[in-house]
């Protein structure tokens, strides 16, 4: 075993220049964790917002972040019977429970970990897990939609947003998503039944005429503020509202009382039991990942500041990181 490691290293809190490619030992494996090569992750809105200093109280510095590994197994622990060294696996590491996936090796409870889909290669597995979780948590687990339902999708384009949609369609749902007209043949690709452009269209006018007039069952809201805001507006009676977002605003929830909804906020945790749902669906070519951009993991910095300024560029689906190679493949700018 090696003792060190290559790993992108929080040193402060601040912009993307805090990320440090560094030497780091490896952390000892306990007998119910194995420990995994690290093949790719990916960058996620949540690692921006720790590495700002969000959650500052939550994560001691100096910090391994990051929430997405595809990888193969070397190490298994003394009470391990699930897997074996060489099983190729992939999982979300525990949020704020200790050193995260920007690194070239990671140690994991094994009740975190799933078989990687065999149908998928390394970095379209590390862009599936966390948003891949929430997004079964978030319409599976909480709204509970079921086949012949609409649902909303706010920013079909995004991480969460292109998983989402596939797997409300693979449930039987009716999707309407919102994203920029540049994204629709994308969006509507993955299954949506109709796309909103929100630069230009009222998304509420633009439900009504769909559903003339009914709603939507289920609003999904990955963006947040006025969109959150605006959700029970847009829905049908007994229609719920799942939010992946922080609540930035109080909430005036006369609309939502008058429609009896209901409203879920997800911060999802993770198990092996959704990544297994999942895997499923992909391994029958239902869900695929969307991967937008790839960089390696000393251009961790570059990938946090597409992740941010992302309106520069064509960015859709997720920015993977190739951690045992040096894939580079950039969104075209915006003209």
């Amino acid at each position: 075993m090696t003792d060190s490691m290559k790993a992108v290293v929080l040193a402060r809190f601040g912009g993307a220049d805090a990320l440090e490619l560094r030497d780091h030992s490896v952390p000892p494996v306990e007998p119910r964790q194995v420990r995994v090569r690290v093949h790719a992750t990916a960058v996620n809105p949540l690692d921006c917002q720790i590495r700002r200093g969000d959650y500052a109280d939550d994560v001691p510095l100096p910090a391994i972040i990051g929430h997405d590994v595809s990888g193969v197994i070397e190490e298994v622990g003394s009470h391990v019977t699930e897997f074996r060294v060489g099983d190729a696996v992939y999982y979300t590491p525990r949020i704020f429970g200790g050193p995260g996936s920007y690194a070239e090796q990671h140690v994991a409870d094994v009740d975190l970990v799933g078989r990687k889909p065999e149908n998928l290669g390394h970095l379209e597995a590390a862009s599936l897990t966390l948003v891949g979780g929430t997004a079964w948590e978030a319409l599976v687990t909480r709204a509970r939609l079921t086949v012949g339902e609409t649902i909303l999708i706010h920013g079909g384009a995004g991480g969460v947003g292109t998983v989402a949609i596939q797997i409300a369609r693979a449930i039987g749902a009716r999707v309407i998503t919102t994203a920029r007209a540049g994204d629709h043949e994308l969006v509507r690709s993955l299954g949506a039944d109709a796309a909103i452009d929100f630069t230009s269209t009222n998304d509420v006018d633009a439900v009504a005429e769909w559903t003339r007039g009914k709603g939507v069952d289920v609003v999904l809201d990955t963006i947040g503020g006025d969109t959150l805001t605006r959700s029970p507006l847009v829905l049908a009676d007994f229609g719920r509202v799942v939010s992946i977002v922080d609540i930035t605003r109080p909430q005036n929830l006369i609309e939502a009382w008058g429609r009896n909804a209901a409203y879920h906020f997800v911060f999802t945790r993770q198990n092996r039991g959704k990544l297994d749902a999942l895997t499923a669906l992909v391994e029958r070519g239902l869900v695929k990942p969307v991967i937008g951009a790839t960089l390696p993991l000393a251009r961790m910095g570059e990938a946090h500041e597409l992740l941010e300024n992302g309106r520069s560029h064509e960015l859709r689906g997720k920015i993977a990181i190739d951690v045992a190679g040096d894939t580079v493949a950039l969104p075209p700018r915006v003209s």
